[in-house]
């Protein structure tokens, strides 16, 4: 069964309100529950009965790329790797398969850094839309002082940055503190002030899928414009079962509050395949307006260039070497 062709792949302004986050409702967070075997099952099913071909998965692939963080998180990072990373971002397929394909101005969806790494990026990406995306917060432990916390988010919104990537502290998850979460989540939330704020749960860090669903909740309720699945740097990352968690939890959100809000899978995802089973999952559990850049993101590296490829190949009709697609 095939998934509809997606909308314009285009970056039209969309202007949804923003997350104000609301009170605590501790009564209705502790009715969240998650049915683990369920939600298994769905998502071992999902691969089978979701699948596009030729033109229509071209199309997906393209809708894809809109939707990258493209992200260099490593200890080695240099100016000149983030200026790289930038000019893929502003060129991420080459324009002569992008004329083919007639998308000659694609872009992804973001630029993430290090927070020393946010001038560089700017400066790379000025005269164009693509926001510069900044982790924060101790990332990715999130062990540091709050104050320090608090300060990292400010020094990054003045350097620049137009989103942030928070890291919850898990041990409130774990120990049931769910006040605790709020109230950090609310600080986090003021701190970036107009900057979108990602909530990064470390879901592969939070033992169940209940807490996963009870999380996603509370970080919603604190102001999260997103919530992200994953640092990158855990032993599990992003998987289907906790998205269609979180997805699950966004729309109750959305049902209670008439607010939609964003989600971020991130970590592991580095074939075209696997995005294309994403965005099926988003569709399904949400529809076709959480496939727009300002709901939707992957956080990747690799995923680029596996798409990259995909494409060469609908154009080409072969397959061209891995490291032509080089990203940085």
């Amino acid at each position: 069964m095939q998934i509809d062709r997606p909308q314009a792949i285009a970056k039209a302004p969309l202007h949804e309100p923003r997350n104000p986050g609301m009170p605590l409702d501790l009564d209705w967070m502790r009715r969240v529950q998650a049915n683990t075997s369920a939600i298994e099952r769905r998502a071992a099913t999902l691969p089978g009965r979701r699948s596009v071909k030729k033109d229509w998965q071209a199309a997906w692939l393209l809708k894809a790329i809109s939707l990258i963080d493209l992200t260099t998180l490593s200890g080695d990072d240099t100016e000149g790797r983030v200026r790289r990373l930038c000019a893929k971002a502003r060129q991420p397929v080459s324009r002569e398969i992008l004329d083919k394909l007639g998308l000659p101005g694609l872009t992804v969806g973001a630029v993430c850094v290090y927070h020393d790494m946010v001038p560089a990026a700017v400066a790379a990406l000025r005269g164009t839309d693509i926001p510069v995306a900044a982790v924060s917060t101790g990332f990715p432990a999130g062990l540091s002082p709050l104050h320090l916390r608090i300060a990292e988010i400010g020094e990054s919104v003045a350097a620049g940055a137009r989103e942030i990537d928070i890291v919850i502290s898990r041990r409130h998850v774990l120990t049931g503190n769910w006040q605790a979460l709020y109230d950090e989540m609310r600080e986090m939330r003021a701190a970036c002030g107009e900057a979108h704020v990602k909530a990064i749960l470390a879901t592969g860090e939070l033992g169940t899928l209940r807490n996963v669903a009870r999380a996603s909740l509370v970080c919603m309720m604190g102001g999260a414009d997103f919530i992200k699945t994953s640092t990158g740097k855990e032993g599990v990352n992003a998987t289907l079962p906790v998205t269609l968690t979180m997805l699950r939890a966004i729309r109750d959100y959305n049902d209670a509050t008439g607010i939609k809000v964003g989600y971020k899978p991130a970590g592991g995802i580095s074939k075209a395949k696997d995005a294309l089973n994403y965005l099926a999952l988003v569709k399904d559990e949400l529809g076709s307006r959480w496939l727009q850049p300002d709901l939707l993101r992957f956080g990747a590296s690799s995923l680029l260039g596996d798409i990259e490829r995909q494409l060469e190949h609908h154009v080409t009709g072969a397959y061209s070497a891995s490291w032509r697609h080089a990203l940085a």
